[in-house]
């Protein structure tokens, strides 16, 4: 009787956790450049998740769906989707551009990462004056041993 109350009560479904507009992909479909305006994306997808004022408004949608993975990773979350739509309004409140991204795109976009470099050498004007405040700073009276 204590394993079929515990089998009972362990589900065999997995839970999924969902943040964000639920069905963007579809939703998304509906809205079409240079007919919607914002109070038609509002009425369709309701609030924006976060919202941009540059030149343009530009409204960002968000859907994240989430399940924990198996007992052998301990329960580590596992994403079944996640989808961002960005919409960019013109000034007259009209959609004038429309991107979807999702799971697959994310992962294709790439981080740029360049390094600084010093422009200046020892030798350089720059270092030799820079070296010389540094130690009139550092010695006013010049009476410190040089090195």
């Amino acid at each position: 009787m204590l394993i079929f109350v515990v089998t009972t009560n362990c589900g065999f479904k997995k839970r999924i956790d969902h943040h964000g507009v639920h069905l963007l992909k579809k939703k998304s479909d509906m809205i079409k450049i240079s007919e919607t305006n914002k109070n038609d994306i509002i009425k369709i997808l309701g609030p924006p998740s976060v919202k941009s004022t540059f030149n343009n408004d530009i409204y960002f949608y968000i859907e994240r769906k989430t399940t924990t993975d198996k007992l052998i990773k301990l329960g580590k979350k596992k994403f079944l989707e996640n989808n961002v739509l960005v919409l960019e309004i013109d000034d007259r409140g009209i959609l004038f551009k429309k991107q979807f991204f999702d799971l697959n795109k994310m992962k294709k976009l790439t981080v740029v990462s360049k390094e600084t470099t010093v422009d200046y050498q020892k030798q350089s004007f720059i270092y030799d004056f820079l070296s010389s405040m540094r130690q009139k700073v550092n010695d006013p009276l010049g009476k410190r041993k040089k090195d």
